[in-house]
């Protein structure tokens, strides 16, 4: 990664983080949530692999994981820290839309509404459109398989957790979210 690039990122990241914890000061009570055990397997040990992945190459000393995939590029850099931005700014304007009905986890909340509007009126789950996006960009920027393979963890996690938001979603909005469902793509406007 160049110099200049990977100290932006580490702040785009930071920010995020910090912006996560500001925003779990006044969400409200969950209704239903899923049991602590799946979600840890499913969603939280996924993503701390995958934050281990993009830490220092330095963790990987010769392994193929920090082997490069492409030759290093400034353009490429400079164009994962933009993706990494436009990642985070997406995930976190998607959270400020999604007030205080957002959670970390899989939950229905109390007085819990269907929000359509913002960053929702592209995509049904803009945070995690977002936050691929980020991890791309940050992928990109480091250019080594251990890139490619964090993404892919993130996305895999993040499926199976869309699912079952999806599935629940459903049953406590019913045709009001089916018919979201149909006008709106889930991760990809358009396409997925």
């Amino acid at each position: 990664m160049e110099l200049p690039i990977g100290p932006f990122i580490k702040a785009m990241w930071l920010i995020f983080a910090l912006y996560w914890l500001w925003g779990w000061r006044r969400v409200k009570g969950a209704q239903r949530k899923e049991a602590i055990l799946p979600r840890l397997v499913k969603y939280w040990l996924p993503l701390v692999i995958a934050i281990a992945l993009i830490g220092p190459g330095d963790w990987f000393g010769s392994s193929w994981l920090h082997a490069r995939m492409y030759p290093a590029s400034a353009a490429i850099a400079v164009l994962g820290a933009l993706l990494t931005l436009f990642g985070v700014a997406f995930a976190c304007w998607a959270r400020y839309v999604l007030g205080r009905n957002w959670s970390s986890v899989v939950q229905v909340k109390q007085d819990h509404e269907l929000i359509q509007s913002g960053p929702y009126r592209w995509v049904r789950h803009p945070i995690y459109t977002g936050l691929l996006l980020a991890f791309l960009g940050t992928a990109m920027a480091i250019g080594e398989w251990r890139g490619l393979i964090c993404v892919v963890i993130v996305a895999v996690s993040f499926w199976f957790k869309l699912k079952l938001e999806e599935r629940w979603m459903r049953d406590n909005f019913g045709v009001a979210y089916e018919s979201y469902m149909q006008r709106t793509k889930a991760l990809i406007p358009g396409l997925l």
